[in-house]
Formats: C-alpha cells, sequence, structure tokens
C-alpha cells in the first residue's frame, strides 16, 4: 500500500503528532506550548489566498493569533524547509503585502541544502521574515497577542 505524506512513516513523534491531528512532531510540541498559556490554540483555523504565477492558490499557516491592536500574526512551524515550501512562502509574501507570518524552526541554523552556505534562518531573513525561533514561540510574541476572553485594544486617535 502507498503512503502519503499524512500516514506516519515510523517515526514515533510524527506518529504520535498524526494521532493529536498535527502532521508533525514540531507542530504538537508547539501546539502543547501554546495549550499551557492563556492564549487559544487556532491551528490551521485561517487559509490566505496566494497567487503563484499562471495560477490562484491556497496556504494554510500553522497557528493563528490576534494580535491587541487587532491584526492577525501567522505562526508556520517547519523542520525541513523545502524548495517548495520557500517558493511558496515567497510567494505568499508577495500576494499578502503587509502580513505577519513568523517561522518557527526546529533547527534555525540548518543549511538550505548540502551545498549552500545559506541557514533557513538567513532566507527567512532575506524574505522579510523579521522574527526567527528555535523549537517554540518566544514569549515575547506571545505578549503581542491576546489571551482567550480578552478583548483588542481600541487604539484611540488622535485625528480622524
Amino acid at each position: 500500500m502507498k503512503r502519503n505524506h499524512f500516514h506516519s512513516s515510523g517515526n514515533s513523534k510524527r506518529a504520535n503528532a498524526l494521532k493529536h491531528g498535527y502532521k508533525s512532531g514540531l507542530e504538537l510540541t508547539v501546539s502543547e506550548q501554546i495549550k499551557q498559556t492563556e492564549y487559544e490554540l487556532r491551528y490551521e483555523a485561517e487559509t490566505l489566498n496566494y497567487v503563484v504565477p499562471e495560477r490562484k492558490a491556497k496556504y494554510t499557516p500553522d497557528f493563528v493569533f490576534t494580535k491587541r491592536n487587532g491584526a492577525t500574526m501567522y505562526i508556520e512551524t517547519k523542520g525541513r524547509w523545502t524548495t517548495a515550501d520557500r517558493t511558496k512562502m515567497k510567494h505568499v509574501l508577495q500576494s499578502n503585502p503587509g502580513i505577519d507570518i513568523r517561522m518557527v524552526f526546529q533547527n534555525p541554523n540548518q543549511k538550505l541544502s548540502k551545498t549552500s552556505p545559506t541557514t533557513y534562518e538567513a532566507y527567512a531573513r532575506k524574505l522579510g521574515i523579521m522574527h526567527v525561533a528555535k523549537k517554540e514561540i518566544p514569549a515575547e510574541w506571545m505578549t503581542e497577542c491576546i489571551k482567550q476572553g480578552e478583548e483588542v485594544v481600541d487604539v484611540k486617535r488622535f485625528f480622524k
């Protein structure tokens, strides 16, 4: 029987993640971190449209947070950041100017390939993804977001 990427290939962390509705052990780890906080866990709760030259496509970020100012923060977790994943992210960013997508890498120092000197972290910065973390969401990012039951802060404006 042919296996697809949603079925376990013997990796016990991945198999455990699949049992809990996640696609990777890293997604499961980050979701458990969020569950231990006062923040709402919103896993793959939104889908963003983006354009690949000559076709329309959709992208579903791993985790979604509402920031205190009402804006949205998206968190994407990556163990392996393949060429296809990097290309998709580039198109998502181009199609959604000003979007706040942040990456949580299993290993931000991983090279793009055996022959490339560029790390995942360096490539993320090149794309304008300002924040890169290792294995968990930094507390500073979480403090930008509203917790469950909190309301968005209504920013007072001097001029209308």
